[in-house]
């Protein structure tokens, strides 16, 4: 089988090379090739004198269309191509119409295939990755090419002869290039119809977060095995060949993966059992931070300094978790001070009431309480009691502002509050007198 796969190999190169050599020894193909490079060199100089005119002229419009900014910017950067394609138009025209000697075979086919890389490189501008914009353009570009060329055939059986088989299978760089092809619209397909999904599954106020989430996922998840599954199907490929690696993927699974479907298996049972959802305002460990986003392997939460942390679904399951929104939203706050023992308690308490009720960010509806705690050292020490409804927005900064509220109050009430202070008394020994006397 290998022998007869070189000897079709060998066939095919050598009459693929007999063409070419027959082909560029004709006189007439010697001509349009002559053509092609003068319409090329023609073009280049044209775009090179005439696209700075035209962007200065762009750039001087005022208010204009985005969209049509970035068409104009892509064709200015393919300036020559577009020039080169006018004038070989122009060029097979006039030689239809002089009967040029010979097919002018070499020309239409050098403007067809540079006006279908025109073509494809500006559809490409839709694909927002440009790695893989590229990689289309250069694709697809080479079917049309191998279309155009009339050597399609040629191609995909000089593809297909090279490769070896695999038990019934027969792996080959024409297999390979039709998988990576049709999986790939299969897969972009599958993504692309889940995430439609997901966005109408979020807009669905009857269903929770977690809930929401879930279904996004699972849709997400089966969209892609279907996709891959249809896609191995269309090539030809059995798929029960597949029960075969079941083996290893386990054993990889034991070993390799622990952790990775520890977390997947984590965050599809926090997403069951709604512990946590976006939007919820957590602690865990020294992050607080509220949860922007439930990932398949993580969590985002993100802090109020800005930071976003990926937490492992597995940290939310196996540590302690403080969640200051489960239930609601309600967060109880306790602010410690003392005052001077000069005070009246009972108006340091009313004070503190009325002054951490008059903050913003207190919740009205549950009055702050304010109790004596204890007979300090040097003061009367008190803590004050109020509630929060929105955790998110911080902690610190509002025991902060009650702290310089109740400052402010206690100032104009002449409530002093105390400082710690000590005397110390020297007493001089009763030798060093004597001997200063003596």
């Amino acid at each position: 089988m290998r022998g007869i796969a070189i000897e079709t190999l060998i066939e095919h190169l050598s009459g693929l090379g007999l063409r070419l050599m027959e082909f560029f020894s004709s006189t007439a193909t010697l001509l349009q090739l002559a053509v092609v490079a003068t319409l090329l060199l023609v073009a280049r100089l044209a775009a090179w004198r005439l696209e700075p005119r035209i962007e200065a002229r762009v750039r001087a419009i005022e208010q204009p269309n985005h969209k049509l900014l970035r068409l104009i910017s892509v064709l200015l950067r393919r300036l020559d191509l577009v020039l080169f394609v006018a004038l070989g138009s122009v060029a097979l025209l006039l030689m239809r119409e002089l009967a040029w000697p010979g097919a002018d075979f070499v020309v239409r086919t050098a403007v067809l295939l540079a006006l279908a890389w025109l073509v494809i490189r500006l559809l490409s501008q839709l694909v927002h990755s440009r790695s893989i914009g590229k990689l289309l353009t250069v694709g697809i570009w080479t079917y049309v090419a191998l279309q155009i060329l009339g050597i399609s055939d040629e191609a995909a059986a000089l593809l297909g002869s090279i490769g070896f088989s695999v038990g019934n299978l027969r792996l080959s760089p024409l297999l390979l290039i039709k998988g990576f092809v049709l999986l790939g619209v299969l897969l972009w397909l599958a993504i692309a119809v889940g995430n439609f999904i997901d966005r109408q599954l979020q807009s669905l106020a009857d269903l929770t977060p977690s809930l929401r989430v879930l279904i996004g996922k699972v849709v997400k998840i089966l969209m892609i095995v279907a996709a891959t599954l249809a896609g191995l199907s269309g090539l030809g490929i059995d798929l029960t060949v597949l029960a075969v690696f079941s083996g290893a993927i386990g054993v990889g699974l034991g070993f390799g993966l622990q952790k990775v479907v520890s977390n997947f298996i984590s965050g599809i049972i926090i997403l069951m059992d709604r512990s946590i959802k976006p939007g919820d305002t957590i602690t865990l460990g020294d992050t607080f931070g509220w949860i922007r986003e439930l990932r398949a392997r993580f969590v985002s939460v993100i802090t109020r300094d800005g930071r976003e942390y990926l937490i492992p679904n597995e940290d939310f399951i196996t540590h302690e978790v403080i969640n200051w929104s489960f239930t609601d939203s309600l967060v109880r706050l306790d602010v410690e001070f003392g005052v001077s023992y000069d005070a009246n308690p009972h108006e340091v308490s009313a004070i503190a009431i009325e002054t951490a009720a008059a903050c913003a960010r207190v919740y009205a509806r549950k009055k702050p309480v304010c109790w004596l705690t204890g007979f300090g050292d040097s003061s009367l020490d008190f803590v004050l009691r109020f509630w929060i409804e929105d955790p998110r927005e911080g902690l610190t900064n509002i025991r902060g502002v009650v702290l310089l509220a109740l400052w402010d109050a206690f100032r104009a009430h002449g409530i002093g509050i105390p400082y710690p202070h000590r005397e110390v008394i020297m007493k001089t020994p009763i030798e060093v007198v004597d001997k200063a006397e003596d």
